[in-house]
């Protein structure tokens, strides 16, 4: 048998052991599906901390439970560790490291380059690679391939099988997961797909096989800048009509009653997670190399990083109009998660919202049901005040700023205590459409 054929063997009958670079948001719900679909899985994560609660049978990661890591921790299904050297006895890896920006605006390649380090040192034939790290196109092909086959000799498609295949996770999710979610998977050669293929149809529900590694690259790019690009005309719509005295939330409930060819998105205090802000700009990056300007990417991100500012410049004009300065007044923002329910703050609007209310001189607290605490552009900790200390910070607030529309929150206990809302998310669209204490982005 070839070296292809072992390996697609030990993974049809489940004895390939699994290696999962990167433990986080992405890596372990993945390594729960295949431990739960019978594989014998190790994590690996450098962050010690991850490790330790890990071992305890905690979950860190909002969407899986900790009775889930507990119960296959101890039936010896899943297991973590700090140690790379472990990867000498995995046959199959998947990478799931953060590829965030640089401050320039460049993709930030360093945790996809250190986690190929480390497993080029113990990268041996009879082993299939699948990058998840969303990336611009190229990046397998140019970047990966070279470090994991430059020193071992191996050959691509006969000794080692590389692919991409995009994580297309939706944290706080529970119709869509890790296990239904459609898995896109492309190889630098066909054998590499076939055995990836194998690999990950052996756990998740559906995987979509394309030609190469660069049309999947291709393919994480297009979903997340279609979301960028039409949530940025729906922001611009939230400005026109403002301008022109129209209520633009009526519009796009209007808009959506067409049963075909329309599509609803929302304007909203900026955008923020793991993906949409991030991901297009790999592709406007790519693209410059190439001496070709992607413009509606660029044009995109401009209205959309420049919505925090907006929101800040309503409520300015909204205590205007009730005779308040901005400067010395007491704000309340609800919210700095990036979105309903989850607890994760990666690129919130609310951090810039809040960076720029207190440089005009507002007195700003937060709450957050699901964020103690958040790090601030300067380096700072703010921590949220705590739910005896909630109603009665309302009742104070001068201005009250719904930016991210947590289900927790009692809206009209909210809006029967406040002086003012500023409401960015039509959290309030039931209840506070026509009361003068609401104004709506």
């Amino acid at each position: 048998m070839s070296i292809k054929e072992i390996l697609i063997q030990k993974l049809q009958d489940k004895t390939a052991r699994i290696g999962i670079l990167g433990m986080g948001y992405v890596g372990m719900p993945l390594a729960v599906v295949f431990a739960e679909k019978g594989f014998n899985v190790l994590g690996i994560d450098p962050d010690l901390r991850k490790v330790d609660t890990f071992k305890q049978g905690i979950s860190y990661i909002q969407d899986v439970p900790s009775e889930t890591v507990a119960r296959l921790q101890q039936a010896g299904k899943l297991q973590m560790s700090a140690e790379f050297a472990a990867l000498a006895d995995v046959d199959a890896v998947s990478i799931c490291v953060p590829t965030p920006l640089r401050k320039t605006g460049d993709p930030d390649m360093s945790f996809i380059v250190s986690a190929t380090e480390q497993l080029a040192k113990y990268v041996h034939p009879g082993m299939v690679i699948v990058l998840e790290s969303t990336t611009y196109p190229g990046t397998t092909r140019e970047l990966m391939v070279p470090m994991l086959t430059e020193k071992s000799g191996l050959t691509v498609g006969e000794d080692i099988f590389i692919c991409f295949s995009p994580e297309r996770v939706d944290p706080g999710r529970e119709d869509w997961t890790t296990y239904n979610t459609p898995k896109v998977m492309g190889g630098m050669t066909a054998a590499c797909a076939e055995v990836a293929t194998v690999w990950y149809s052996g756990a998740l529900e559906t995987v979509v096989p394309v030609s190469s590694a660069e049309a999947a690259e291709m393919a994480k790019l297009l979903e997340n800048t279609f979301r960028m690009i039409n949530i940025a005309m729906v922001n611009e719509l939230a400005l026109m009509c403002e301008r022109l005295g129209v209520d633009v939330w009526e519009v796009i409930d209007a808009a959506a009653t067409k049963p075909f060819g329309f599509m609803k998105f929302t304007p909203g205090p900026g955008l923020g997670g793991h993906c949409i802000p991030i991901d297009p700009l790999y592709l406007s990056w790519k693209m410059k190399e190439l001496n070709y300007t992607a413009k509606f990417i660029e044009l995109a991100s401009e209205i959309n990083t420049n919505m925090p500012r907006y929101v800040v410049s309503r409520v300015l004009d909204a205590l205007n109009d009730r005779t308040k300065p901005l400067k010395g007044s007491k704000v309340l923002v609800l919210g700095v998660a990036y979105k309903p329910d989850i607890d994760d703050v990666r690129e919130s609007p609310a951090i810039d919202v809040i960076a720029l209310l207190e440089k005009k001189g507002a007195l700003v607290q937060y709450h957050d049901p699901r964020i103690s605490s958040f790090r601030t552009h300067e380096g700072g900790v703010m921590k949220s005040i705590s739910e005896a200390e909630f109603m009665p910070a309302v009742r104070a607030a001068d201005a009250v700023i719904v930016i991210t529309n947590h289900k927790a929150y009692d809206y009209q206990a909210i809006l029967d205590a406040a002086q003012f809302i500023f409401d960015s998310r039509n959290a309030l669209a039931k209840i506070g459409k026509n009361n003068p204490k609401v104004v709506r982005l």
